[in-house]
């Protein structure tokens, strides 16, 4: 299955989040509040206490690799698409600069801020269908109709 999208104008929308919120549930509220259809992160920096990771070798039938990370990190990369189910990954970096990445699973408990620029593709509508060949809910991309537009 493969999903091609064409190009979109582009709408830009910033936010910033406080210590002691989940950063993946308010980033999810911020994009289901304004409706927006095809949403994907342009930049975030900020630091976290806490954080749930999936590592690269989880696969659909052993999911079990995750990490849980607590302590204070610095967030030094946050890329993915936000549409439900989003799609996330996350480097963070420790007290000594050593960093640290994986699939975004929840728990990311802000210790003092998060600033985020979130894009969206106007003309196109970002949803995710099961992948047999990779067992994983995957991204499509389809053009937004003008009904989707106006709703």
């Amino acid at each position: 299955m493969s999903s091609a999208g064409g190009g979109s104008a582009l709408q830009v929308h910033a936010v910033r989040f406080g210590p002691g919120q989940e950063l993946l549930g308010s980033l999810e509220a911020f994009v289901e509040e304004r409706r927006l259809r095809a949403p994907f992160i342009i930049t975030c920096v900020g630091s976290v206490t806490k954080a749930t990771l999936r590592l690269a070798n989880a696969t659909a039938t052993k999911t079990n690799e995750v990490i849980h990370l607590t302590g204070r990190f610095e967030i030094v990369s946050l890329v993915g698409t936000l549409n439900p189910d989003a799609h996330l990954h996350i480097c963070l970096a420790d007290t000594e600069g050593r960093t640290v990445g994986g699939h975004v699973l929840g728990g990311l408990e802000l210790f003092t801020t998060a600033e985020v620029v979130v894009g969206e593709a106007v003309d196109l509508r970002f949803t995710r269908e099961m992948d047999e060949r990779t067992g994983f809910p995957e991204l499509v991309v389809q053009p937004c109709s003008q009904t989707d537009r106006s709703a």
